[in-house]
C-alpha cells in the first residue's frame, strides 16, 4: 500500500467519511488504490505523499484552479498579503475592490457579500431572497450545498434530489419542520415550474444556468418571465459555471439577468473566496436579518480573488479552456466511435465528462481510473480544464485512453471487465460511502 492509501485508512478512524467533500473521497475514483493525499501540485502536476508525479486530468481542485495549481502571479499576491498581515480589527479593503469588479463584471448587479465556501454562499443567497420576498417556498433546480435549506427537498421524497449531481443525499439532522419548504423542478421542463408557481407560494427559483446540458431554446428566458411576472426572486447559482465559458456567469453567454448570482470555486483559483451579487433593492434585505462570520473578512481570499480576475482578463482563459474542453469531448467521441462504444459526452466544455451506455459503466470508470493511474494520469471519466493542459499532455492522455477503450470493447463483447479490476468498483452515490 503507498503512504496516502494507509493515511487514508487512518482518517477514516478519526474523520466521518474520511475528509472534508464527498468528491474527494478516494471510493469515488479508485477503492484502495487511489493517492488520496498530494505533497505539491504545480500546473496541472500532482504529486503524491510517496513522491510519485501524476497528471491531473480529472477534477482539477474540483473545479477550483482554471489557471492551473500555484499560479505564480496568484500565489506572489497571497505570499504578499500574508507578510502584510492576512487579519485585523479593520477590515481588509480587497473586498471593496473585488466587489466593484463583480459588478463591472455584471453591471444589472448593485451589491455584493462575501463568503468563503460555496455552501455559504448559498445559504447567504437563499437568506437574502426569502427576506426580500416576504415568501418561504423556494423552487431549486441543481446542486447547491450541505445545508438545511437545500436538502429539505429530500424530506418529502428522498429521490427529490436525484437527478440534481448527487443521488442520495440523506436528511438525517434536518428538521422535519422544513417539510415542503423547498421543492425542485427539472432542468428544461418549464412545465413543472410553472405548475409549481401556480399551485405553490413560491417566494425564491434557485438555479444552476447549466451543468450537464445546455438549456432548450427559450427555457431561461420563460424562466425570467415567470420569475418577474409573480414577483419571485431568480437566483443563478454560478458557483461551478462562472467564468469558465464567459468573464464571469455563465448567463451572460445567454444572455438572461437573474435577480442574484452566486460565484465560487474558480474565482479564486484554488484559496477559499466566494460571492454573492445582486441587485440592490434585493442585496439591502441583509441588512433585515442576521449574516455574519469573522472569517467571511480575511484577506487572502479577496486578494487571491483580484489577481486571478486580472490574470483571466489578461490571458482570455475562459476561451483556452473552453477550446480544450471542446477537443477532449470531440476526442472522447470519435474513441468511442473507433471502437464501437455507445458514448454520450456531458457538461460544459470547460467541465465535460462522458459516460459508456452499458450495465457495466461503473466497472468501466474503475477500469479507466485503474489503468491511467498506472500511467501517471489522475483520470475518470471528467475532466476540469485548466490553460495548463497543453496539447502535448492532452495528446498523451489521448494516446494513453485508447487502448483502454479497445480493452472496454472487449468486454463489451464477452471478456469479463471484473476479472481486470485490482480491487472494489468505485462508488457512485452518497449513500454508499461509509
Amino acid at each position: 500500500m503507498s503512504t496516502g492509501q494507509i493515511l487514508w485508512k487512518r482518517a477514516k478512524k478519526v474523520i466521518p467519511g474520511g475528509n472534508m467533500l464527498l468528491s474527494k473521497r478516494s471510493e469515488m475514483f479508485l477503492p484502495e488504490q487511489w493517492p488520496s493525499y498530494f505533497s505539491k501540485s504545480k500546473g496541472c502536476r500532482i504529486w503524491d505523499l510517496d513522491g510519485k508525479e501524476y497528471i491531473d486530468m480529472s477534477l482539477m481542485g474540483v473545479g477550483t484552479n482554471t489557471l492551473g495549481y500555484g499560479h505564480p502571479e496568484v500565489d506572489e499576491a497571497v505570499t504578499k498579503t500574508i507578510r502584510s498581515g492576512n487579519m485585523s480589527t479593520l477590515n481588509c479593503p480587497e473586498e471593496v475592490y473585488l466587489a466593484e469588479k463583480l459588478i463591472e463584471l455584471h453591471p444589472w448587479a448593485k451589491m455584493v457579500r462575501f463568503a468563503r465556501s460555496g455552501g455559504e454562499a448559498n445559504a447567504i443567497a437563499i437568506r437574502i431572497a426569502r427576506a426580500a420576498s416576504g415568501k418561504e417556498k423556494v423552487a431549486v433546480c441543481g446542486y447547491h450545498g450541505w445545508h438545511d435549506w437545500y436538502l429539505a427537498a429530500n424530506l418529502s421524497h428522498e429521490e427529490s434530489l436525484d437527478g440534481h449531481l448527487l443521488p442520495g443525499l440523506q436528511t438525517a439532522g434536518i428538521p422535519r419542520a422544513l417539510n415542503g419548504s423547498v421543492v425542485a423542478f427539472h432542468y428544461n421542463d418549464i412545465n413543472e415550474l410553472e405548475n409549481l408557481i401556480k399551485n405553490q407560494d413560491i417566494g425564491v427559483i434557485k438555479m444552476e444556468v447549466s451543468r450537464n446540458m445546455g438549456p432548450n431554446k427559450g427555457f431561461l428566458e420563460k424562466v425570467r418571465k415567470m420569475a418577474t411576472e409573480n414577483n419571485i426572486v431568480l437566483i443563478f447559482d454560478e458557483c461551478s459555471s462562472g467564468f469558465r465559458q464567459t468573464f464571469g456567469g455563465l448567463h451572460k453567454y445567454y444572455g438572461v439577468e437573474p435577480d442574484m448570482a452566486v460565484f465560487g470555486k474558480a474565482l479564486g483559483n484554488g484559496y477559499a473566496i466566494t460571492a454573492v451579487i445582486g441587485k440592490e433593492a434585493i442585496m439591502q434585505s441583509a441588512q433585515t436579518t442576521f449574516i455574519s462570520s469573522t472569517f467571511w473578512t480575511e484577506r487572502i481570499g479577496p486578494t487571491a480573488a483580484l489577481k486571478t480576475l486580472e490574470v483571466m482578463e489578461r490571458e482570455k482563459s475562459w476561451e483556452t479552456i473552453t477550446k480544450i474542453g471542446q477537443k477532449i469531448s470531440k476526442e472522447w467521441f470519435n474513441l468511442g466511435k473507433k471502437y464501437n462504444l455507445n458514448i454520450k459526452i456531458f457538461g460544459m466544455p470547460a467541465t465535460s465528462g462522458f459516460s459508456i451506455n452499458s450495465p457495466n459503466a461503473l466497472y468501466y470508470k474503475t477500469y479507466i481510473t485503474q489503468e491511467m493511474l498506472a500511467k501517471g494520469y489522475l483520470a475518470s471519466n471528467l475532466v476540469f480544464a485548466c490553460i495548463e493542459h497543453t496539447d502535448e499532455i492532452i495528446d498523451g492522455y489521448l494516446e494513453s485512453l485508447d487502448p483502454i477503450f479497445e480493452t472496454i470493447q472487449n468486454c463489451e463483447n464477452g471478456l469479463n471487465i471484473k476479472s481486470l479490476l485490482m480491487g472494489p468498483v468505485c462508488h457512485s452515490s452518497f449513500k454508499r460511502l461509509n
